[in-house]
């Protein structure tokens, strides 16, 4: 069993502690969460939505990246999560980089015991960051994906894709709901 401190950490003393834990964890307001083992339908979800980003970024020859979970998000200096797949564009980050500065897109599978935090903190939270211009939620084996989007006016547009395909521009990538969560 991991000994999780009881004080309150900030960001960079989170990462400096978690490099020598086994296991992955999250750091909400200073105070640090283990992540729950996942189920299958979560795993394979989560391969799914990771597999459709790397495709639609090879078609669209765009200059990004999909990284899957395991990728830290900073998103205050209390506060950092690991969503389950992240998009960024630019310039490769170095090899031993544990955290990603500017994501583009962020994509949360949605899991009975943590969906309330998804739907809610980690929404605000990842549109506090100022590259971030999708964030998206899909449900294992259930449709809509939900697509949170950032407009122009900085207003966060919601749409439900039950089917066809999901649009993210930027940076001008699309895939088929088919392709996550076939029927």
């Amino acid at each position: 069993m991991i000994a999780i401190p009881d004080q309150r950490m900030t960001v960079d003393e989170f990462l400096e502690w978690a490099k020598a834990q086994p296991g992955r964890y999250e750091l909400h307001d200073g105070r640090i969460f283990a992540m729950s083992p996942e189920r299958v339908g979560h795993a394979d979800t989560k391969f799914a939505i990771q597999s459709a980003l790397t495709r639609a970024i090879a078609a669209g020859r765009l200059p990004c990246r999909m990284l899957p979970d395991g990728m830290t998000v900073r998103v205050d200096a209390r506060t950092t999560y690991e969503p389950d797949a992240l998009v960024y564009c630019g310039q490769k980050l170095d090899d031993d980089a544990i955290e990603v500065p500017n994501p583009i897109i962020i994509v949360e599978v949605l899991s009975p015991s943590t969906q309330h935090v998804d739907l809610g903190a980690k929404l605000a939270g990842y549109f506090q960051i100022p590259s971030v211009m999708h964030y998206l939620l899909v449900t294992p084996g259930k449709t809509p994906i939900i697509h949170h989007q950032r407009q122009a006016d900085g207003n966060i547009l919601t749409r439900l894709a039950h089917a066809g395909a999901v649009t993210l521009d930027p940076p001008g990538l699309s895939f088929d709901v088919a392709d996550v969560l076939p029927a």
